[in-house]
């Protein structure tokens, strides 16, 4: 049996791309709300990615759902939206933190810094820029590159907490644990010219 990945010392810069699977990028309302612009922003970022002059490591997080969910392997919501390339790893997960129980604490190194997009923003994107930090990566986001759902609530009366204030929400509790928030006007700097 091979033993662990040992992390590319030259991948000091990591594009992690979260659960960016058909269903949540389906059109709603299946897919999460801002799917048509998650679609756009995030295929964009993986452009500018893949055309740097330096690119970074490019690694696809997919989550396994339980039998019967729309991204249980092999449903029709499971499969990753954009195709990897030769030398890009995909990562199988089944918790929301991608870094639990997978190999990918074995391909990025602890002191790389790390863009995190993809979904779902207060779940997956959450746990992993949180695991991230905690490992003493530096982690970057990108406004509108990730994404969730509308959030029922049941308690305190009920109602409807809409996606995009709770990716605003989740932006702010990242910021303040030490996450960089750029915009999708800073893409071409972030792997190019610096």
């Amino acid at each position: 049996m091979p033993g662990p990945i040992a992390p590319d010392p030259a991948a000091r810069r990591v594009l992690l791309l979260l659960d960016v699977q058909a269903g949540v990028l389906s059109d709603p309302p299946h897919g999460v709300p801002a799917a048509r612009t998650l679609r756009h922003n995030i295929g964009a970022i993986l452009a500018a990615a893949r055309g740097a002059a330096h690119p970074p490591l490019i690694v696809h997080v997919r989550n396994a759902g339980d039998a019967g969910e729309p991204d249980a392997p092999h449903a029709p919501g499971w499969p990753l939206a954009h195709a990897p390339r030769p030398g890009e790893p995909v990562v199988d997960k089944r918790k929301n933190n991608a870094f639990a129980g997978t190999k990918l604490g074995d391909l990025i190194a602890p002191d790389a810094e790390i863009v995190i997009i993809g979904l779902q923003s207060d779940f997956s994107v959450r746990a992993t820029c949180s695991a991230a930090l905690g490992r003493g990566n530096e982690v970057l986001m990108i406004r509108g590159a990730h994404g969730t759902y509308d959030r029922l609530e049941v308690l305190y009366g009920g109602g409807i907490t809409s996606a995009a204030q709770i990716e605003k929400e989740i932006e702010g509790e990242l910021e303040e644990a030490g996450v960089n928030l750029l915009e999708m006007k800073d893409v071409s700097a972030i792997f190019d010219n610096r």
